[in-house]
């Protein structure tokens, strides 16, 4: 995300066609296998962090979801550029961190690159600085309405609806680069429901949570209807994920909360991203998808 300490989490249980995927049983083996997107996909974290294909400041997961998946499929070339703060744009040119730079993520891909997963679109939406925006020590005030639906019109609604060009760019993109790869675009897993928050253990009012939720829902719609205009297999993370949002206890959430200590693994972590237990589910959606 554009910010770590961002929330960026969504749903929708949509799943587009993947023209030319043959039965579970026929799944193909994969030689090489590049992971693309923000914080989300880097699984972000302080706790078991990777510098093995990214900068420090990615806070890229020696165990998201990417890893493993590969190592599940046993892929034997795999490259993981997915970096915290990621926005389209950095597909294509450098992202500056802390500690280094991550090279543009598109220079992982090539000719012979036969898989691809991309996570993003939350930054660029303007969804995550939103969140913070929720933030408040009062329940019954709701920030977030104010500053994003003056007079009835939802900005990151419209945001979102415009984006969706920009995502199914992004993929076809990937196409032009690795033209027999296998594309999946991955959505967001829930990590506030519609049904309301817990203030004050998020401080956010009701009102904020039930719309950053509805948000969620309508950017992980936009994500679906990306793939299937640009013929990619759209990944349903959320689909599962309802009941595990950052409001549940230890052990049962998938999504950290604002107070930065988790027990999954236990430790300090990346407020309002993924714990370990939110990767492992990504990375069982994704091998799903893919027969496995």
């Amino acid at each position: 995300m554009r910010k770590i300490s961002a929330l960026l989490i969504a749903g929708v249980a949509v799943v587009a066609g993947w023209p030319g995927a043959g039965p579970a049983s026929a799944a193909p083996g994969f030689g090489e296998y590049v992971a693309l997107g923000d914080s989300w996909a880097a699984d972000a974290t302080v706790t078991t962090p990777s510098t093995e294909f990214v900068p420090l400041g990615c806070a890229q997961s020696a165990r998201d979801y990417a890893k493993q998946v590969a190592a599940a499929l046993a892929i034997p070339n795999f490259r993981d550029a997915t970096c915290g703060g990621a926005t389209v744009h950095d597909l294509t040119r450098p992202q500056e961190v802390t500690g280094g730079v991550n090279a543009p993520q598109f220079d992982r891909l090539t000719p012979s690159t036969d898989l691809v997963t991309l996570e993003i679109g939350g930054n660029d939406t303007g969804l995550a600085p939103a969140v913070q925006d929720c933030l408040t020590l009062n329940p019954a005030v709701s920030p977030c309405q104010a500053k994003w639906v003056p007079g009835g019109v939802d900005r990151i609604s419209a945001q979102i609806t415009a984006y969706e060009p920009t995502i199914v760019a992004a993929v076809r993109d990937i196409r032009e680069r690795s033209p027999h790869a296998r594309i999946l675009l991955v959505d967001y897993l829930e990590g506030i429901g519609i049904s309301g928050g817990c203030f004050p253990r998020i401080p956010i009012s009701d009102t904020d949570a039930v719309w950053v939720g509805r948000k969620l829902i309508e950017l992980d719609a936009m994500l679906a209807r990306a793939a299937a205009e640009s013929g990619a297999r759209f990944v349903d993370t959320y689909r599962g994920s309802a009941g595990h949002d950052a409001c549940q206890p230890p052990g049962t959430r998938w999504v950290e909360g604002l107070i930065p200590f988790s027990t999954d693994p236990a430790g300090l972590v990346v407020p309002f991203h993924p714990d370990q237990l939110g990767a492992d589910h990504q990375a069982r959606a994704v091998l799903a998808a893919l027969g496995r």
